[in-house]
């Protein structure tokens, strides 16, 4: 038998290992790409391979789609609003989209629903931009980060001034979740008395929000609060200043994570709220903000979210099923 020295087998072994991980390099791309979707034609499809996101370019921005390729889309559409452009009320329309808080009827609602521009952020990003609000004088950013390999999003949504006067607000990031799903919301680690004297955290309600349906809809229990999206439920709300840095959404066995920020000593509107979910028949949203900010003229405030997905995750949603089978996801993603 031929006999191979040590030292050529190790040589060996490791040009194989150099040859996998530039092979894994080169499948592992991220693939931008014009297509048509659902009605419009001009949008952007962020792939690499695993997950994939659409952008419309026809009205926004929004991202109307994130799932895995082939799979089941996560986000809210609503299939009488796709394709279409040019209304002259504000639409719902799905997806994740970028407003201003504290919310208003007027400001808030400003249309979305013409074209965008965008410009390409290297290899695997996009930027969109909105014209300038013709009310406000804002004009809305959205960079859209995805990573060679996994599921990884980076999302930076910016606001710029471009009026002549100082305006005080704060970025609002909303997320449209598909109906059918459960939010995982993670509560503050307990602390026994008398040793817990001071308040962790605090829920901000509205003149709406309905805590008394806790079998089918709101679960509170000790480590988390699970929120179940109900097609036979109105509107209900709460709000929170959240400082665990992530909130889930799962359906259907994909389980969605928004990673999210907490500044302490800064001012958050409504209440000190820097997370907020909304939820009726039609959807589930979850929602990030911001700090209040003055913004001078000719300048931009950023705020920053990241999205993962994971499927085949089990459905228990008891707090034992919590720990098992998704606090261990969030420990991984989440530093």
């Amino acid at each position: 038998m031929l006999k191979i020295p040590p030292r050529l087998w190790l040589s060996v072994s490791l040009l194989l290992a150099a040859l996998l991980a530039a092979a894994s390099l080169v499948m592992a791309q991220v693939e931008i790409k014009t297509v048509a979707y659902k009605g419009w034609k001009n949008n952007l499809q962020i792939s690499n391979g695993t997950v994939e996101l659409i952008v419309t370019l026809d009205v926004g921005p929004r991202v109307m789609r994130y799932g895995f390729v082939g799979g089941e889309n996560l986000f809210k559409e609503f299939n009488e609003q796709m394709g279409k452009t040019g209304e002259s009320e504000w639409q719902a329309r799905g997806g994740h989209r970028l407003w201003h808080a504290p919310e208003d009827l007027k400001r808030t609602y400003e249309l979305d629903n013409a074209p965008i521009k965008y410009e390409k952020l290297g290899t695997n990003g996009v930027r969109l931009i909105q014209a300038v609000e013709p009310n406000t004088k804002l004009q809305k950013e959205m960079d859209i980060t995805l990573e060679a390999s996994g599921s990884k999003v980076l999302v930076v949504h910016r606001l710029r001034n471009t009026a002549m006067w100082d305006v005080e607000l704060a970025p609002w990031a909303l997320t449209m979740m598909a109906q059918g799903g459960t939010e995982i919301i993670p509560l503050p680690p307990k602390i026994p008395h008398p040793q817990g004297l001071l308040p962790v955290s605090q829920i901000i309600t509205w003149p709406y929000t309905d805590m008394s349906d806790a079998r089918w809809r709101w679960r509170w229990g000790k480590h988390y609060i699970t929120f179940s999206q109900d097609n036979n439920k109105g509107p209900n709300k709460i709000g929170m200043a959240h400082k665990l840095g992530w909130v889930a959404y799962l359906l259907r066995g994909n389980l969605f994570i928004k990673g999210l920020g907490y500044e302490e000593g800064r001012h958050y509107a409504d209440s000190g709220s820097n997370f907020e979910t909304f939820s009726n028949q039609d959807f589930l949203e979850i929602e990030t903000l911001g700090p209040l900010q003055h913004i001078a003229p000719g300048k931009t405030i950023e705020h920053i979210e990241s999205w993962w997905l994971f499927k085949d995750i089990n459905s228990d949603l008891s707090e034992a099923g919590i720990e098992e089978n998704i606090k261990p996801l969030v420990q991984k993603i989440i530093k």
